[in-house]
């Protein structure tokens, strides 16, 4: 409390804002306001894009085919904000920019940057994905002398128009910023006669959320202190606004009032810790990510805005200033959240995803409007990516023989089909006892039909290794329960039964035992496999993987083939079919119970 306090009194001068009694209409055009209208900025922020530079397609139930996100569609939302608000509209992205398609994979990011730069981005923050490419070209990460393991990153430093931007963070060696890192992870710029500073802030669990090897030369600073001192420079330079791009985000699980804040999980939000550990006013509004869920509020007083990432939408938050001083009209801010990216929509719920029309046997389709205009999306965007989507055509379509008759969906919350047959392939193939794989790992599901090579990249996206656990009864049980009782989903497994209450958190693993039912012996050994995130610490086993000898952590370097690799060439040698086994391994206990929303007491 006397940290907050001193904290509160030193940086008070931060906070330069003032509440007005009347709020403008935010739809107001630009032309029609006087001298002494309030000065209105328009922050568009993005997130985790992940390499989503072209649409996810879809068909509805009867047969339309419909295009959701990427970013050509995403440049005509663009322009209509840009006709909307001339000159005032700042464009922002929280992170992630480039892991998780072939596209922007077989590229190193190129692609990503070559759109971020037509689009014209201001600023972004340097997510923990950022450094999943390692050294320039085909190993991805620096396991041998002379490899640099930001190699490829810096090509995307130099390549990029704007600072990407990450303040808290530091070499491990010398304590000093990282050389070749261009700024100090702020920058400055004026819009509209206001001076507008952006600080970018890294998730300190990128060594837990990338491979170690990458960062090893690297600290990342704790989150409030870094953001109050980058937050007091801007101030000092004449920053106005101040704004923070940050990878480390949260989830609220409903935006319908951006001022209520019940549904929000205040308990497990990055970006809620660093708000309450700020005094008010420190920063301005806060584009946030990394944690792939949406956000529209008001925390603290200060305007948040995240979505679910992959392009798919997109945030506004619209600042008001007062003209003859620019300080923000805190009363008349407004955030608009989770704006979907659909240049056709759905007419009953102007969305563009599967879930707008689940359970509906006809879907009315209409061109979707944003501010009033028509979204028409930028033909010459499109054609200047469509060389690089050919490119990877053939590659993303090379059958791999491998026979899916059903499609695998996943599951983030529940045990899955496609979970249960990965976990099974993965404990065959290794002759393991158990399996577990993270359920965030799993980044989409497996159409049915023959498996190709970019429909399995879009499942396993990352290159994970396989790695095993040599552990006795003991510590599987305490793996099992460090795995279950977190809140990161429900992880997907091989070789056990688990009941589950049905509320994520501690105690809500109910009971372990083998899938024969068979309790697990505290000291027989059983071996453990796993994707090397897992194994490095991941999604909260890091206490339970550090208690464990060295020589019982098999991190897989030495393998041929990586995680995805590695699975393709055991079907294809066992000329496997994918087929969902029954399911069952994973059950709630009582069923039909519901939780408390998040936050709640």
């Amino acid at each position: 409390m006397k940290r907050l306090l001193a904290a509160a009194l030193l940086f008070a001068p931060l906070a330069c804002r003032t509440a007005a009694p009347a709020p403008v209409d935010p739809a107001t055009p630009a032309a029609a306001t006087s001298n002494s209208a309030p000065i209105h900025l328009t922050l568009v922020g993005t997130n985790d894009l992940h390499g989503w530079v072209q649409p996810h397609d879809w068909k509805t139930p009867d047969g339309q085919p419909v295009h959701e996100g990427g970013l050509a569609a995403f440049a005509g939302y663009l322009a209509n904000a840009r006709a909307d608000n001339p000159d005032g509209v700042v464009l922002l992205d929280a992170g992630d920019l480039f892991q998780g398609t072939l596209v922007s994979n077989l590229t190193e990011g190129q692609v990503v940057i070559d759109l971020y730069n037509r689009l014209g981005y201001r600023a972004a923050a340097i997510g923990n994905h950022e450094f999943d490419y390692g050294p320039v070209g085909a190993i991805s990460v620096a396991t041998q002398a002379g490899l640099d393991p930001f190699g490829a990153l810096k090509q995307r430093l130099a390549q990029a128009h704007f600072p990407m931007l990450g303040t808290n963070l530091y070499d491990a060696h010398t304590g000093a910023r990282p050389s070749w890192l261009p700024n100090d992870g702020t920058t400055l710029f004026t819009v509209k006669g206001v001076k507008v500073g952006v600080l970018g802030l890294t998730t300190p669990s990128t060594p837990e959320t990338t491979n170690p090897v990458n960062v090893s030369t690297l600290r990342f600073g704790s989150l409030v202190p870094e953001a109050l001192a980058a937050a007091r420079k801007l101030r000092q330079e004449g920053a106005q606004v101040v704004i923070a791009v940050s990878h480390a985000g949260g989830r609220c699980f409903s935006i319908a009032d951006p001022h209520d804040l019940s549904s929000c999980d205040r308990k497990d939000g990055e970006i809620f810790d660093l708000l309450d550990g700020l005094p008010e006013g420190t920063v301005d509004a806060v584009i946030a990510g990394h944690t792939h869920a949406t956000i529209g509020q008001f925390v603290n007083g200060t305007p948040v805005i995240e979505t679910p990432g992959m392009g798919r939408a997109f945030g506004t938050i619209d600042l008001y200033l007062d003209p003859s001083n620019h300080q923000i009209l805190t009363a008349q801010t407004r955030i608009h959240a989770d704006i979907p990216v659909c240049p056709v929509e759905d007419a009953k719920s102007h969305r563009c995803d599967p879930f707008a029309w689940k359970g509906e046997a006809k879907v009315q389709l209409q061109p979707a409007q944003y501010l009033g205009r028509p979204v028409v999306v930028d033909a010459a965007m499109a054609q200047s990516l469509a060389p690089a989507l050919t490119r990877v055509e053939a590659e993303q379509r090379r059958p791999l023989g491998i026979p899916v008759p059903k499609a695998l969906p996943r599951d983030y919350q529940n045990e899955s089909a496609l979970g249960d047959v990965l976990a099974d392939s993965l404990r065959a193939m290794d002759h393991a006892d158990v399996a577990l794989l993270n359920p965030g790992g799993l980044r989409a599901e497996l159409p049915a039909g023959e498996l190709t090579f970019g429909g399995m990249y879009e499942v396993i996206p990352f290159d994970n290794t396989v790695a095993t656990l040599t552990v006795n009864g003991e510590q599987l049980t305490r793996l099992i329960g460090a795995a279950y009782n977190g809140h990161k989903g429900v992880f997907q497994q091989s070789g056990l039964q688990i009941r589950l209450a049905p509320c994520p958190g501690r105690g809500r693993l109910k009971s372990a035992a083998l899938e024969n039912g068979e309790p697990i012996d505290p000291s027989a050994k059983y071996r453990v496999v796993v994707p090397d995130f897992l194994a490095r610490g991941g999604d909260g086993l890091g206490a339970v993987v550090a208690s464990l000898p060295k020589q019982d952590v098999d991190l897989g370097m030495s393998r041929p083939l990586g995680f995805r690799d590695a699975l393709v060439a055991y079907w294809q040698s066992k000329h496997a079919t994918l087929l969902a086994p029954k399911p069952g391994r994973v059950r709630f206990v009582p069923k039909g119970a519901t939780c408390p929303p998040p936050g709640a007491k």
